[in-house]
């Protein structure tokens, strides 16, 4: 059998059929031994060589493939596909009764139906004072659609402080990576956490309390506590132009500049919106909080394209401050 033959047979180009990046040694040793095989028996040792090189050059290709992020989901973005209403994953639901757990009020968990991509990271979402989980209900399917589990979370009361939403954030993140039914589709390691108002302002006091949470998201943030040095998670921060109740001059400007200069960090300050705007579906919200649960949560760098350059300012962006290139 001639080279040309053998490479008919066993293509080692680009164009030849792809082996699945999760067991690219296994495929390429046998495409190589067989290689190998052939033209030896054919007495062609030169072509079995050069046959060789080229095996060992493919082999260190889907090396590096392999090497790459594990946790990458769902196919490669684009503004149109981040900026969409649903994502490219299916999504279920399971209702958590506030009498099935302790420590905060219960909740509803939107998680992709599908188990084809193993696990995926986890974000616990927050309401504000006076308000239910209905409020932030539309972040669960449109962040679940792009491959997360989201956990939207009554209170305990709905008069509890910032301090007490931070902990019962971490405490719908415990239940939901240890005893909830979807904990086996969760990485327990890449977590973060979401909240509106107060929510917000309990965002930040989970961020504070458990530095190893990998992104936290307050959106209009109310805290008295205004300075926040402790935090190590990168942290998105979104304040509106038109805030009467947090002002940004008072609450999420300071927060923000009160984050360590050395934290992956970002402000986003909505342009024509108020308190309320995260409450309703915001495709601007929906577009830098899943570039930013994607980039940190996930390590998924094909989205730091839409946070590095800068975002400016538009009709939606009233300003945008934060590092760029991140280091985490």
């Amino acid at each position: 059998m001639t080279v040309q033959q053998l490479n008919r047979v066993l293509p080692a180009t680009p164009g030849g059929p792809e082996p699945s990046p999760r067991r690219p040694h296994r495929l390429t040793s046998r495409l190589v031994r067989a290689g190998l095989a052939v033209l030896l028996a054919a007495g062609g040792l030169v072509a079995a060589q050069a046959t060789g090189a080229r095996a060992v050059a493919g082999t260190r290709a889907l090396s590096a493939q392999a090497a790459t992020n594990p946790y990458e989901r769902g196919p490669a973005p684009s503004n149109a596909s981040i900026e969409a209403a649903t994502g490219p994953y299916a999504v279920s639901t399971a209702t958590v009764s506030a009498l099935s757990v302790s420590g905060f009020g219960g909740g509803t968990v939107y998680y992709p139906t599908s188990t084809a991509d193993g696990t995926f990271g986890a974000v616990a979402v927050a309401p504000g004072y006076t308000a239910y989980q209905s409020s932030i209900a539309w972040l669960g399917p449109r962040l679940a659609s792009q491959g997360f589990v989201v956990f939207t979370i009554d209170t305990l009361t709905t008069l509890d402080q910032p301090d007490s939403r931070g902990r019962q954030l971490l405490a719908a993140l415990d239940y939901l990576t240890r005893s909830s039914s979807v904990r086996t589709r969760i990485d327990s390691g890449r977590l973060g956490v979401m909240g509106h108002s107060m929510g917000g302002g309990g965002t930040l006091e989970a961020a504070k309390s458990r530095p190893s949470l990998q992104a936290a998201i307050p959106l209009t943030a109310w805290n008295l506590d205004t300075t926040w040095p402790e935090i190590k998670t990168p942290t998105l921060i979104v304040g509106a132009d038109g805030d009467t109740i947090a002002p940004v001059a008072t609450h999420s400007e300071p927060f923000y500049a009160s984050l360590p200069s050395s934290l992956d960090k970002a402000y986003l300050e909505l342009r024509g919106a108020t308190h309320f705007t995260p409450n309703s579906a915001n495709t601007t919200i929906a577009k830098y909080s899943i570039a930013w649960l994607k980039r940190f949560i996930d390590d998924d760098t094909r989205y730091e394209q839409f946070l590095c350059p800068l975002p400016q300012t538009s009709p939606t962006i009233a300003q945008y401050q934060g590092n760029c290139p991140h280091t985490s």
